[in-house]
């Protein structure tokens, strides 16, 4: 019996755990599922003869070493700063390892000892990363064997509520770590378009967005993810001359996001005094001019330059309840820590509401002289709020990617990521069983 230690029973495992239990008995799989929370744990477990429940701490490393020994595979769903812990444990102890997260620095560097121990250390096997890799890279290996050269690839991703459930005018919900949510793009991306390289600061990211047009899903926006460039080499198109990495939400909503960037609000680099006695409109005052005589509201169109007939954008604020006199109650807190909580309050899954991963790839390429243009799309809508369309797209190719490991259709040592034909073809094939698939067509060239 092949033993699979699954670290982290959070939200976006639910898909991978009922996979993993559903075909456990013909794999002849047993599970111990481990979470700082027992409870979480059990109601993952959910009392299956081949599954166990445990509390644990990732940070006991007595424990962490002992439990990874008695395993053949570990899926680590932790936070991506914890992964390296567990990886160099998978190495010492010649297992094999799964996870969602993007390849750290770190990671890289456990390679040759990954292939010295002849284990597989398997990463970005999510869904963005994760289908992404696998749907590009289809789509690039077709057009290099039909003779093609790829001249421009952009490709958008967004956690986003499905239309049923999208009641807010906000037109967005927390469908996965409302903290990443937070402090998404900071930094300088980057990112070359027609050969030239570009740069977007964080101050500037959320005012940079182009609109994109999904058949049959309608009108979305799209920012820039950080570093577009990495990929080049990694899909084997260090040449290429366009090459982006974007975020997908609804229309109005960067625009409004960038109101919280331009105060200050998803800074997380100092904690603010008196934080623990803050109301919602204490936090948002202490970004503004003191005036004594002017409204909080006044002050935040005037300093934001929001026009007194903008109403849909004040509309915004005001519904999250940014001017309310409710605590925040976050002692120690920094601006992003205060302004989750804030949201979260308005911007979580309630009972019955169902949200949606879209995915749209764009693919510029000449053949026999011709210029082609190719989107590919994929939208998944979640059943629930516990089988969302993030756990299925998360959780689906990190269990797919299990079981090819433990049969031995996936072999070779080593840090990979899954962009390879052998990886890519079997676990979209197996996705589409799911109603997880990508929908494509030819369009006129837009631009050359």
């Amino acid at each position: 019996m092949k033993k699979i230690l699954v670290i982290g029973a959070g939200r976006s495992t639910s898909s991978l755990i009922q996979y993993l239990l559903f075909n456990a008995e013909q794999e002849g799989w047993f599970l111990t599922i481990a979470d700082q929370s027992k409870e979480l744990a059990s109601k993952s477990a959910n009392n299956h003869e081949r599954a166990k429940a445990i509390a644990f701490d990732v940070n006991n490393e007595e424990e962490r070493m002992r439990l990874i020994d008695e395993s053949d595979l570990v899926i680590s769903m932790l936070p991506a700063h914890m992964h390296i812990s567990v990886a160099k444990d998978c190495v010492k102890y010649k297992k094999h390892m799964v996870t969602a997260s993007y390849v750290s620095k770190e990671m890289k560097e456990l390679n040759n000892d990954a292939v010295n121990a002849g284990v597989v250390l398997m990463n970005e096997i999510g869904v963005d990363p994760g289908i992404d890799h696998l749907s590009a890279m289809r789509v690039i290996d077709h057009i290099r064997e039909s003779g093609g050269k790829l001249e421009a690839f952009e490709t958008f991703t967004g956690g986003l509520i499905a239309p049923e459930s999208d009641n807010n005018p906000w037109n967005y919900k927390f469908t996965w770590n409302p903290r990443n949510v937070v402090l998404a793009g900071q930094g300088v991306c980057k990112f070359i378009q027609n050969g030239k390289y570009k740069y977007i600061p964080y101050h500037k990211l959320f005012r940079r967005t182009e609109i994109i047009d999904i058949a049959g899903h309608g009108k979305f926006e799209g920012y820039a993810n950080r570093d577009s460039l990495q990929y080049r080499s990694i899909y084997g198109l260090d040449d290429i001359p366009t090459m982006y990495r974007g975020t997908l939400r609804k229309p109005g909503f960067c625009r409004a996001w960038d109101v919280f960037v331009q105060l200050g609000a998803t800074d997380d680099s100092y904690i603010m005094d008196g934080s623990e006695s803050m109301t919602h409109r204490d936090f948002i005052n202490s970004f503004l001019a003191y005036n004594e005589t002017d409204s909080v509201e006044l002050k935040f169109k005037h300093y934001l330059n929001i026009r007194q007939d903008d109403v849909d954008m004040f509309d915004k604020f005001v519904w999250l309840g940014i001017f309310d006199n409710t605590p925040v109650g976050l002692p120690n807190s920094t601006p992003a820590q205060m302004l989750q909580c804030i949201l979260e309050k308005k911007l979580s899954l309630e009972e019955g509401d169902k949200d949606m991963i879209v995915m749209w790839h764009r693919f510029l390429y000449e053949q026999n002289g011709e210029h082609k243009e190719l989107h590919s799309s994929m939208v998944v809508n979640g059943d629930d709020p516990i089988y969302t369309a993030m756990a299925k797209t998360v959780g689906l190719p990190v269990a797919i990617a299990t079981k090819m490991i433990l049969n031995g259709t996936i072999t070779t040592p080593g840090v990979h990521i899954p962009i390879s034909k052998e990886i890519y073809e079997p676990i979209l094939d197996e996705l589409e069983n799911y109603g997880v698939h990508f929908e494509e067509k030819e369009v006129s060239p837009s631009f050359y």
